[in-house]
């Protein structure tokens, strides 16, 4: 961790952009309650093939406009040269100074990935065609990437992005703090130094927790997932414990050295703004 230790922490938050107008408001009045604890920059997730593309691109302008640094998530399946380009003009003309590259997930019925295959290869694309205006994320994978063949070759492909440009990483969200505290180490022994910031997300509801842990490849350690299934229907007691749980997970990876928390909202103020005042006493 000795290579983390360093960064000034930053703490960030994660959107998706709604689909109604209702979820527009709702979005609006949770970007205004958590603008209240002064995030370094707010992301806005971009849909399998860039199936929310014009609603990322309006969500993450009217964030700018409204004087929080927005990072927009940008993904290269399916996407051509030219609608990446088109994507980050639009971006450069707007002020915007940080992107979240991914790969992206293939959507259903999609057979072509497109004229970009890898994350390494959207990020060797951004730098060629605007060089260091974009501060460039990338996805970490702690727990292992669920399509990767080994844990080998998931740390080569994470190498190759930092090679190709990227500033610096979030991770996927986990539960196993040793988890992340080997992926750190492993990057130091290849030599990767950029900062990687654990990837943060809120017990709210343990069935949707399971079901996209399942999807995503993410741990719910036993103990936890035990703890959480004795709740049953009790939504506030579970909630309570979820707040206390990962408040203590965010203080241990702060104390240990972690260059601040990315925190996936969900579209929510409330649990954030919980663990945030129990953690940084706002």
């Amino acid at each position: 961790m000795q290579s983390q230790k360093k960064y000034q922490p930053t703490f960030s938050i994660e959107f998706f952009p709604p689909k109604t107008e209702e979820g527009k408001a709702k979005l609006r009045k949770t970007r205004e309650d958590l603008a209240k604890l002064n995030p370094a920059f707010i992301s806005v997730t971009y849909g399998a093939g860039g199936s929310t593309q014009q609603g990322t691109v309006d969500t993450v302008l009217e964030i700018q406009q409204s004087g929080i640094d927005a990072a927009p998530h940008l993904t290269c399946v399916g996407a051509s040269k030219e609608s990446i380009r088109d994507l980050l003009q639009t971006y450069i003309d707007n002020g915007i100074h940080r992107i979240v590259a991914l790969r992206g997930d293939m959507p259903s019925g999609m057979r072509e990935m497109g004229e970009f295959r890898y994350a390494n290869e959207l990020v060797t694309f951004i730098r060629a065609e605007t060089g260091d205006h974009f501060h460039i994320e990338v996805a970490a994978y702690p727990e292992i990437h669920p399509q990767a063949s080994s844990v080998s070759a998931d740390l080569d492909h994470f190498r190759l992005k930092v090679e190709a440009g990227a500033n610096s990483a979030i991770t996927q969200y986990f539960f196993n703090a040793d988890a992340y505290y080997r992926f750190v180490d492993d990057c130091e022994k290849m030599g990767l130094d950029i900062p990687i910031v654990p990837g943060i997300m809120p017990i709210t509801n343990y069935k949707n927790l399971a079901r996209f842990s399942d999807m995503c490849g993410a741990e719910i350690p036993r103990w936890l997932r035990k703890r959480l299934e004795d709740f049953g229907d009790d939504v506030e007691s579970l909630r309570t414990f979820g707040q206390q749980a990962t408040t203590q997970l965010c203080k241990n990876l702060l104390e240990q050295g972690a260059p601040g928390l990315h925190f996936y909202s969900m579209n929510r103020a409330d649990p954030i703004r919980a663990i945030w005042r129990d953690l940084l006493q706002v």
